[in-house]
């Protein structure tokens, strides 16, 4: 049998700009893709702080190092720049995986860079 696991938490991301007329996802800084095991395409959970709305959309690269938070087309509805988000991935594992698993987390400043 498979679990859903969460695989990865970027925590206290503020949301940077909004693109309504784009074609959907979020995008993330590099940066912080690379710390917590998230790649450019995969499907993403994106809770808002601010407002309680979620939405499940894909990820797109954004310039490493910019802190750059952006929701692009629908998503754009569901948050303001200067919301805190809660972003999550998850990965299906046997229980005897999810054991032995640990969920990559990073907290990120006022900036969206990784607090040391």
């Amino acid at each position: 049998m498979l679990i859903t696991f969460c695989k990865s938490k970027i925590a206290h991301a503020i949301i940077t700009q909004s693109e309504l007329y784009y074609e959907g996802s979020i995008t993330i800084d590099e940066t912080l893709l690379q710390a917590v095991d998230l790649i450019p395409g995969e499907k993403v959970e994106v809770l808002n702080v601010n407002n309680g709305s979620r939405l499940e959309t894909y990820v797109i690269a954004g310039q490493a190092g910019s802190g750059q938070v952006c929701l692009n087309g629908p998503a754009a509805r569901m948050g303001f720049v200067g919301d805190k988000l809660i972003i999550l991935s998850y990965a299906l594992l046997d229980q005897q995986e999810a054991k032995q698993a640990k969920t990559k987390v990073v907290y990120l400043d006022e900036k969206n860079h990784v607090r040391r």
